[in-house]
């Protein structure tokens, strides 16, 4: 592990740095699978704000 010896003798760790690499763009599948969950997610969030105001009422 990688470390510097600072004032004192303290000791600074450092933590090991992930590889960067470029994002790739989503294909067809991939698009298609984010919209189906993004209307499922927003069919959960507005059955819930149903339920919530139907039990309030």
């Amino acid at each position: 592990m990688p470390y510097t010896t600072e004032e004192g003798g303290r000791l600074n760790n450092f933590a090991q740095e992930p590889k960067v690499y470029q994002a790739k763009a989503p294909n067809q599948k991939e698009q298609k699978m984010y919209i189906i969950l993004g209307a499922l997610g927003a069919v959960f969030v507005l059955s819930l704000v149903f339920v919530a105001f139907s039990i309030s009422a």
